[in-house]
């Protein structure tokens, strides 16, 4: 492989064109295609302002942020896009068979040694790339939105995945400064999808049942349970609400969870009746068309945070 690395963002949505700064801002060539009517410039318009608030918020410096964005290059060809490239990031929407088309091409086009990569948060591998001749290098590396600002990544390899691939793909993402999760085999949702829709699902529970209000549940996590789980995970908070760690934890608290969980409200109807409540609480909060703006002011936020846990690490340490 050469010293030059060049990554191929193939989709330029809201994940491709943030994955367009995490790569660029790492010392990759990036290239930029979409097929879509007006997608590269709305892209490259939206990735300006982005790394305008990364230099406002003190995560990037003038000159770095000048060098990443020299780095970017549209390309309207997706054979052009893929000509010699190390690392392949596809950002397509959620439709199997538009995958699998696209997959072939992606395939035919890379050089051998280049990974292919996908985005996607709900189709395992196995399903866009059993027919691949070069299958092997093949794997999804999912992350949270935005993942130039969110470190957590998970590397989902399918059954014929190489261990080369997964670990150069774990090289690739730590050099990016990304937290990795690696699975060790398919299973749906992956593992940060499936802590959410447990999370979510009770979350309307809740609403569906009339126990508190769809703002009442963002309170909780917001100003609750959030806090913790931004400094520490699950298991970590465990190990320190107990004064003997862990096992003294499941010992104290295991019958409260199992009353809990046997008192389980029946599984509600996402799209019935408590949907419109959730919606109608949200859209007296925030318009739909005032949805753009607040997710910019979500990343800023999140800049704050990250910026503050850096800062963090260094005078208290991890």
């Amino acid at each position: 492989m050469s010293s030059a690395k060049t990554c191929a963002i193939i989709g330029c949505g809201l994940i491709g064109r943030a994955w367009a700064i995490d790569f660029a801002r790492a010392g990759w060539t990036v290239r930029l295609f979409d097929p879509a009517a007006g997608a590269l410039e709305s892209a490259l318009a939206a990735i300006e302002q982005l790394l305008a608030d990364l230099v406002n918020h003190g995560l990037l410096n003038a000159q770095d942020r000048d060098a990443a964005r020299a780095r970017l290059a549209p390309v309207g060809d997706l054979a052009l896009a893929l000509d010699g490239v190390d690392w392949v990031q596809e950002n397509s929407p959620e439709r199997l068979e538009l995958k699998r088309e696209l997959w072939k091409e992606l395939d035919r086009l890379a050089p051998a040694h280049a990974v292919l990569a996908s985005s996607t948060s709900a189709i395992l591998p196995s399903r866009f790339t059993e027919e691949l001749s070069g299958r092997e290098r093949a794997l999804v590396v999912h992350p949270l939105n935005p993942p130039y600002l969110i470190p957590a990544v998970e590397i989902c390899p399918a059954p014929w995945t190489s261990l080369a691939t997964i670990l150069r793909a774990e090289e690739v993402m730590r050099a990016l400064g990304h937290a990795v999760i690696r699975l060790s085999r398919e299973i749906d949702g992956f593992v940060m999808n499936r802590l959410q829709a447990a999370l979510v699902e009770e979350a309307f529970k809740l609403v569906a049942a009339g126990i508190c209000t769809a703002e009442e549940v963002d309170i909780a996590l917001r100003d609750g349970l959030a806090l913790r789980w931004c400094i520490a995970g699950p298991f970590e908070v465990g190990d320190l609400n107990a004064p003997g760690g862990i096992r003294d934890y499941v010992a104290r608290y295991r019958s409260v969870f199992d009353s809990i969980l046997e008192s389980a409200l029946p599984r509600p109807d996402w799209s019935g009746p408590v949907l419109d409540e959730i919606e109608q609480s949200r859209r007296l909060r925030l318009l739909a068309q005032e949805i753009p703006h607040r997710q910019r002011w979500r990343d800023r936020r999140l800049m704050a945070l990250l910026r503050h846990k850096r800062e963090a690490s260094e005078t208290i340490g991890d």
